[in-house]
């Protein structure tokens, strides 16, 4: 059965195919188009196939308001209200359409998580190449189907997200009109334990929905992404900085430009890894053959000479009859004269 596939801006997607990077620029922009520009910048060189953005003000996503509701206890961002957060950390919007040119001035795929309509309306302007929906908006169906509506390639982040509900927002996609779907398996902790992450759900997630699965993973190294490449995930998604003391609100738990220069790297050697069932030597072995055992002769040998366990040993190389022949030549007598280090092969024996 072949592998479900997507495709965003002309590079497939799937378990056939290397992992997809995603570098999340999230809020590390830190208020500065050039930091912004830089990261894209940094990403490109690292190797990351795609870059993305948030599309969102602090007044699309929550309300101006100071109600215990609202505020944020403990974590990263204890003592904001939510408003403050995300007005703190939204990217302006002006900003979308010079990002989107930067990005693809250097050949990096760029696209964003919309928020709301009007973002997706934004983000449509800009012909953006995909949508990817946050866990936190998964269960907002009518955004997803929203999205849907404009015919893109749509990522499904599930973090927090029940097999229920995954299945519903699956469900909205595809009933408005999404034909090119992926999901991620995500914990929405900021940063997140490695234990949290159970990344055997990712193979159920596979088998249970039938989509191209990846990981959004908030765990402060590579060492759970990498190892999701071999349970299958084909999409790799991590924030991305800078610099990780940079102060912003996401760059604590984000990859700095050495850290996913190795991810883009070390996932690949991951998927190359899998491979296939294949019990058959390797093409790096072949030299090596030569120096598994086999059986020799270890004291000269005169025509008519039984071999005993005296004159015949395993051993490195590998020239001579398999050591499983041990038993069966063993009492049977030598053709001609043999020398001491002579491979025992069949034609030597009567």
């Amino acid at each position: 059965m072949a592998n479900p596939y997507i495709e965003i801006a002309g590079r497939k997607i799937s378990g056939d195919y290397k992992p997809y990077v995603i570098a999340e620029i999230s809020a590390n922009h830190n208020g500065s188009l050039d930091t912004a520009q830089k990261i894209i910048e940094e990403a490109n060189k690292a190797g990351a196939d795609a870059v993305k953005l948030q599309t969102y003000t602090a007044d699309t996503i929550t309300l101006d308001c100071d109600a215990e509701e609202f505020q944020i206890h403990g974590g990263l961002w204890d003592g904001k209200t939510l408003y403050q957060l995300y007005q703190e950390a939204h990217m302006p919007w002006v900003w979308h359409k010079p990002l989107f040119e930067y990005a693809r001035n250097l050949g990096i795929t760029i696209f964003s998580s919309p928020f709301d309509n009007t973002a997706v309306d934004l983000l449509e302007d800009l012909n953006a190449p995909a949508y990817k929906i946050a866990s936190f908006e998964a269960v907002d169906l009518p955004l997803i189907k929203y999205v849907a509506s404009t015919g893109k390639p749509m990522i499904i982040s599930t973090g927090m997200a029940d097999a229920d509900e995954i299945s519903e927002a699956i469900e909205a996609a595809r009933s408005g009109g999404c034909k090119e779907l992926a999901i991620l398996h995500c914990v929405s902790g900021y940063p997140a334990p490695a234990e949290d992450y159970n990344l055997r759900t990712i193979q159920d997630m596979m088998q249970r929905y039938g989509l191209v699965t990846g990981l959004s993973d908030h765990t402060l190294d590579n060492t759970t992404a990498i190892a999701s490449v071999v349970l299958g995930a084909s999409i790799i998604e991590k924030h991305f900085t800078l610099d990780r003391s940079g102060g912003g609100p996401d760059d604590s738990f984000s990859l700095e430009p050495p850290e996913l220069m190795a991810l883009c790297r070390d996932s690949k050697t991951a998927w190359r890894a899998q491979g296939k069932v294949d019990y058959g030597r390797k093409s790096s072995e072949q030299g090596n053959a030569r120096f598994r055992r086999s059986l020799y002769i270890t004291s000269a040998l005169r025509k008519g000479d039984v071999l005993t366990r005296d004159n015949v040993r395993s051993v490195r190389p590998g020239f001579g009859l398999p050591p499983k022949k041990l038993e069966e030549i063993l009492g049977r007598r030598v053709n001609r004269d043999v020398e001491f280090g002579t491979a025992l092969t069949q034609d030597l024996i009567e």
